[in-house]
Parts: structure tokens; sequence; C-alpha cells
């Protein structure tokens, strides 16, 4: 019988050792859980705060989401101050130093380039980001410098797993440069056009796209519309030759509805994120749907 001990020891011993803990990473928004899912597939797990049909200015610090960041070895979220009113409190909450800082803290808009950075601060003018304009998600360009950064992060924290990284960021890096040069061939006919948006939160699309914003429902920054700026829009969009007036998912379509009535220029829904339309099932389909319907408006 001895001769079957040491067969049955090593059997109990692998059986016994647990498997490699997966990475966790909590996601803010559904872009970058999008790229997470590009980047690590199943080799890591994933939970977000937020979807395409809230206002991730303004998010509720739920038991749910505390939960959530507890677990986290990595916070990937977009930064510039966008998560400021919310971010820290779960973090706080939670009691993770992990994700307070360091490589347990990753900024998406802090690897790139950011428009809109105010030479000074003055809340009189609305929700002013002191760092520039949060909204990277939306320049495929700046996505790409975004995923080489957040693969990186995910080599240093889960070096098992870093040719797998490495090797999903080569196939999307290919992917996506093959689609950025056909979004711009689509978008050609958008170059030059005006639009007037409900909140400021698509520079980097147009900046992108050579499109020229003329105007905002709200007077400033995240200032709900008011009928008297509203009715100072009229003449403007009116004699502007404008192509749309834009809102994303989330927002209030009655006041773009309004100066749509008042005007004759198409009111249309962008996506904005991941999940804001049928269409935008992942980070292809965002720009896609974005692409797509704003061309549609041309014809």
């Amino acid at each position: 019988m001895k001769r079957f001990a040491i067969p049955l020891i090593l059997a109990a011993v692998f059986v016994a050792a647990p498997a490699q803990a997966k990475l966790r990473v909590f996601a803010c928004e559904p872009e970058w859980a999008s790229l997470l899912n590009e980047l690590a597939g199943d080799k890591i797990d994933v939970d977000v705060a937020t979807t395409a049909l809230q206002d991730v200015h303004v998010v509720e610090a739920k038991p749910s989401l505390i939960a959530k960041v507890r677990d986290a070895d990595l916070a990937v979220c977009t930064g510039a101050e966008l998560e400021v009113g919310w971010l820290p409190q779960l973090i706080k909450q939670s009691g993770n130093t992990r994700i307070a800082g360091g490589a347990g803290s990753f900024q998406a808009a802090m690897q790139v380039k950011r428009l809109e950075v105010p030479s000074s601060v003055d809340r009189a003018n609305g929700d002013v980001h002191p760092e520039g304009n949060p909204h990277v998600q939306m320049d495929p360009r700046r996505i790409l410098v975004i995923a080489k950064a957040l693969d990186a992060r995910l080599v240093q924290l889960d070096p098992a797993n870093a040719a797998t990284y490495q090797s999903r960021l080569a196939d999307f890096s290919n992917r996506w440069l093959a689609a950025m040069v056909k979004w711009k061939a689509e978008a050609a006919p958008l170059k030059g056009r005006k639009v007037v948006v409900h909140h400021i939160s698509w520079v980097y699309l147009w900046d992108w796209l050579g499109i020229d914003e003329i105007g905002a429902l709200e007077p400033k920054p995240a200032v709900p519309p008011t009928a008297a700026h509203m009715a100072s829009l009229v003449d403007i969009t009116k004699g502007s030759n404008t192509l749309a007036i834009v809102r994303a998912a989330y927002q209030d379509p009655k006041p773009a509805d309004w100066l749509s009535s008042r005007t004759g220029v198409p009111a249309v829904t962008l996506p904005f994120t991941v999940g804001g339309d049928a269409q935008s099932k992942d980070l292809f389909g965002l720009f896609d749907s974005t692409i797509g319907k704003l061309v549609a408006l041309t014809k």
C-alpha cells in the first residue's frame, strides 16, 4: 500500500492548491470596462460603476458600489476630477488603500493631452475642471494612447499574464487603427460643419473630426438650460447652417427638442459611451454609431 502513498499525497496537494486569483478591477465608466475587456479578456474580473444612462459627474455612493471598490486591486477611471464628487468617498468608505493612488489607480485622462485646460478656476463660470475637459473617450486617437498605458499597468500588476496582455494590445491596436481610417473616411462630409450641444462633452470628437461647436444649451457647464439662454440660441442656430443639436443618451431631450422645433435643425442623441444605444456594445460600436448618426444628417 505504501507505493500509493506518494502519488496520493501529490494529488491532494494539487487539488488543494488554489488557482491564481484574477486581478479585480473597478471601472468608473463603461468605456474603460470595454477597453479592459479588449486588453485582458477573461484574465481579470471587472466591475463597472456607471452606465451610459447616468451622468457620471453625479453618482450616489451606494453600498453595492462600496463593496465593489473594497475588493478592487485596480481602479480605472477617467480622472481629471470627473469623479471627484463620488469616487474619493467610495474609496474612503471602502477602506481600500490599494486604489487610493500609486499603481492601483489609473486615470485615463491623465495619460493624454487634455483640451480646455483653464488658466484659472472660478466656480462662477460653472463646473469647470481644473485639469481640463475630461471627456477624452470621444477621440479614438487618445483611446489608443490610453490603451497602451493601461496595458502597461496591467502588466505591472499582473506580470504572470504579461504575454497575454501584450498580445491582446497588439491585436486591439491593429483593429483600432484600421477602424480609425474607416471612420475618418466616412466622416469626411462632417468637416467644417457646425453643431450646438447640450453640455460641452464633445470637444475631443469635434477636434478629431473638424466640427465647429457654436453653442451649448447649458448657459454654463452643468448649469441647467434656462428659457432666456435657450431663446438666445435660436438665431445663432438658424443662421449658421447648423448640422445638429447634440445631446448624450443620459441627458434630458426636452431642451434639444425645444430648440429643434424653433429652428428646424434636427436634434440627435449620440451614445457618448458604450451602452448608449443598441449599436454601442463596445468601443468599436460606439464610434460606428456616432459617426453613422452624424453622417446621416448630411444626406
